[in-house]
């Protein structure tokens, strides 16, 4: 199948540059670009595209909002996002992680990483890097003091399976990990989706990390 991306980036050398990697391959199509916020959502809504590689800062209507805007229109049938930004460590990228984007990357990445990058949030996986996703976590949204009430909710199994999820482990490697079927890790995921009260793989780490549940 081919994935149908969206360009998101107020610099039009960025833009150019990207569609020119995307558009070499024979699974990809870039079949729209935006140079603001705003324009991202339009064009969003007029090309229904798989992925949105969203520039974090933006004039007018930033990556942030942008996120959260097609997110609540598309609904079940939301495109994935992917934030691009400058700086490992830019606390909109975290703010952005929280608004539902299934992960980040630097606009340094090799175009392989890149490519990596856009086939696995399209598969409706998420793109985390485990160190980056915890300093940001630590460095913008404070360790709570006390844990949060979903976590005496988490069974045990279900707390070791969220600190695997936090390595940036996939469901098959835990499941290798904790030696059983990955139907059953995929059951224990949903159970922790449900009780930290997220939506996806993504914001329950930044949940697991700052209720201090993944441990040094």
């Amino acid at each position: 199948m081919t994935i149908r991306l969206v360009l998101a980036d107020d610099e039009r050398m960025v833009r150019t540059a990207l569609r020119a990697i995307l558009g070499a391959e024979p699974d990809l199509e870039v079949v729209g670009e935006a140079a603001t916020g705003a324009e991202a959502v339009s064009v969003v809504r007029a090309t229904a595209p798989d992925v949105v590689l969203m520039d974090v800062r933006m004039p007018e209507v930033d990556g942030i909002r942008a996120t959260e805007r097609v997110l609540a229109a598309g609904g079940e049938r939301a495109p994935r996002v992917l934030v691009l930004t400058t700086f490992e460590n830019d606390d909109h990228v975290l703010a952005a992680l929280r608004a539902g984007a299934a992960g980040f990357l630097l606009k340094r990445a090799e175009a392989e990483t890149l490519l990596h990058a856009v086939r696995v949030v399209a598969r409706s996986d998420t793109l985390l890097f485990p160190s980056s996703v915890r300093a940001l976590a630590l460095a913008h949204g404070p360790r709570q003091a006390a844990e949060p009430p979903w976590a005496a909710r988490l069974t045990d199994r279900e707390r070791e399976v969220l600190r695997l999820m936090a390595t940036g482990l996939t469901n098959a490697e835990i499941a290798a990990r904790l030696t059983v079927g990955p139907a059953t890790v995929k059951s224990h995921v949903a159970a922790v989706l449900a009780k930290t009260g997220t939506r996806d793989r993504t914001q329950a780490v930044i949940a697991a990390y700052e209720a201090g549940l993944t441990g040094p």
